[in-house]
């Protein structure tokens, strides 16, 4: 009998030793996240306002975010909205987007603070106002609604006299169930009055309605967008080619994040 317990006891004891070297042996998870994202979209809209003219445009961008809540990352896309009225004076074809922030959660809220700096590389005329731009940002979100606030800390896209233009974004997403979700969306771009111009001539609302889902591992979006950006003749969302900027348009997006 001691013989038996004893063989059962050292039985135990080697079951016992793989898993405590296991446990040894297993990794901690890595504090360093790296991803990337390519989309392709029928026509870029950047609130609410075409930035190729209704044609496609091809986005991406890399991501890295460390488990204490810093990140850092860029994003690029074709665009056209500043040689589309440059009469030939202007070559640019890039937006090149860089930001960093640092994001967290308490909870249900999530909370993100950064910097993005809007890069549109390209030859100007002499006197051209710059598009660059920096804006700070701050938002708040609450399980899948977010809420936020964008500040320019130079000229916005180019607009003379127009630094401290403010942008509020309130944005929803909801699970219908099999594989689909939607996604609402309001904002409204504040651009301030100078000489020449009012508050109102070129602040605007902006809008956005759609649905997305999995197509063979790729998120595919069908979205309605509109604004009641002033588009007429001579007005600020009217480009050369006597196109109104912020018209309502439908919008479909292919994309993979890896």
């Amino acid at each position: 009998m001691k013989k038996l317990i004893a063989a059962a006891g050292f039985a135990a004891l080697v079951a016992a030793v793989p898993s405590v070297g296991m446990a040894q042996d297993k990794k901690e998870a890595s504090p360093h996240t790296f991803t990337g994202n390519l989309n392709l979209v029928s026509e870029y809209r950047y609130r609410g306002i075409s930035q190729t003219n209704n044609k496609p445009a091809v986005q991406g961008g890399f991501d890295y975010a460390h488990a204490s809540g810093v990140y850092v990352g860029t994003w690029l896309t074709n665009v056209s909205w500043l040689s589309d009225g440059g009469a030939g004076t202007v070559s640019n074809s890039l937006e090149w987007d860089i930001y960093g922030g640092y994001k967290g959660a308490v909870g249900d809220f999530g909370y993100d603070v950064g910097l993005l700096y809007y890069y549109y590389p390209g030859k100007y005329p002499a006197g051209f106002n710059s598009p660059d731009t920096l804006e700070a940002y701050i938002a708040g979100s609450y399980k899948t609604v977010t809420l936020k606030y964008s500040h320019s800390l130079t000229d916005l896209f180019g607009f003379i006299d127009s630094k401290g233009s403010g942008y509020l974004d309130l944005t929803a997403t909801y699970d219908l169930g099999n594989g689909f979700g939607l996604v609402g969306h309001y904002g409204y771009q504040m651009v301030p009055s100078t000489n020449g111009r009012a508050r109102s001539d070129c602040s605007y609302g902006d809008w956005k309605v759609g649905v997305t889902t999995e197509v063979v591992g790729m998120t595919v979006g069908l979205s309605y967008i509109g604004t009641d950006a002033k588009g007429d003749a001579g007005q600020c969302y009217r480009n050369a080619f006597n196109r109104d900027l912020g018209k309502g348009n439908v919008v479909l997006s292919v994309g993979k994040t890896f």
